[in-house]
């Protein structure tokens, strides 16, 4: 299969937020700042409608204006993934369909949620998934959300496919990475972890990436500390590092929910002048409390970064 991209995929790729100005209403000038924003900051491509940019509470048909918007203002620069998770997989093959017509160059997808498939019922859902679509297809291994793994068994069936082309490990589970490493090693199959404060760790041992949220608000850190790790310079991996753990210790934490990345993040991108912080419903954007901490913090940690 060709594919629009060298395979397997490299780098940091940012999960992308999206910019809000409404419940249902896109902050396109502010996706125009952020993707340029992060392309100019040194990423490998750029991936939407996942976790990060909330694609679960956005309305069908944001999702689409969404994939065109981005697909037009990336051009080629990079390439664009385009998350396609949902329970019906129907709307995932017309999701996918549509990425397609608007140019990008692979969809994402998580197992169906809500009832849950055991493994052989999961290995005959991609597969049917594939058959249905052109773009090749990247795995979301995402537990905390789906309540499933995409066990190491079912991966390395699922890679044997050629229209399945890597997976994206959220689950943080350092173990199921490192046997996932050590099976595909030969392979041209892509292996990224989300959770940042692992991405150094991963690709030392042999990852090809992280899929970061912090990318969004520092491409250059994220892209510089793929490169350190990438080439083992560990002095360079331990200050880095130190920043990205300062990042999650002190953005992500502010609140009291499990949305305190999401607003966070949000929040962080809205102070920096980049976007909206608008968040989808069911959630709301921080209040002028949230942001005064928020603003302390990040004086604090881009002081670190200039010293």
């Amino acid at each position: 299969m060709n594919y629009k991209f060298e395979s397997p995929l490299k780098g940091i790729i940012v999960p992308l937020v999206t910019p809000l100005l409404e419940n249902n209403v896109l902050d396109c000038e502010g996706l125009d700042h952020l993707i340029n924003h992060v392309i100019d900051g040194g990423v490998s491509g750029i991936f939407i409608l996942g976790t990060t940019g909330e694609a679960q509470n956005l309305s069908y048909e944001l999702r689409r204006e969404l994939i065109k918007v981005t697909c037009e203002k990336v051009g080629s620069r990079v390439p664009v993934l385009v998350g396609i998770s949902d329970t019906c997989i129907d709307e995932s093959v017309r999701l996918a369909a549509y990425a397609a017509r608007c140019g990008a160059d692979a969809v994402v997808a998580a197992p169906p949620y809500y009832y849950i498939p055991g493994q052989v019922e999961l290995i005959q859902y991609y597969t049917r998934l594939v058959s249905k679509i052109d773009l090749p297809l990247f795995l979301y291994n995402m537990p905390a959300n789906v309540k499933i793994y995409i066990e190491h068994q079912t991966v390395l069936k699922l890679a044997e496919n050629p229209k399945i082309i890597g997976l994206k490990d959220s689950s943080a589970n350092g173990v199921y990475f490192q046997k996932l490493l050590y099976s595909l090693k030969n392979r041209p199959f892509t292996l990224f972890v989300g959770p940042e404060e692992m991405m150094a760790e991963t690709v030392m041992m042999g990852g090809h990436g992280g899929v970061n949220g912090g990318a969004n608000l520092y491409p250059e850190l994220y892209v510089k500390l793929y490169r350190a790790a990438s080439t083992k310079n560990i002095e360079v991996i331990q200050h880095l590092q130190s920043l990205v753990i300062e990042i999650s210790n002190s953005l992500y934490t502010v609140g009291k929910y499990g949305s305190s990345y999401l607003k966070g993040l949000k929040t962080t991108l809205n102070i920096k002048g980049i976007c909206s912080d608008y968040m989808s419903e069911p959630f709301t954007k921080f209040g002028q409390k949230e942001r005064n901490i928020l603003v302390d913090r990040i004086e604090a940690i881009e002081r670190k970064m200039n010293s």
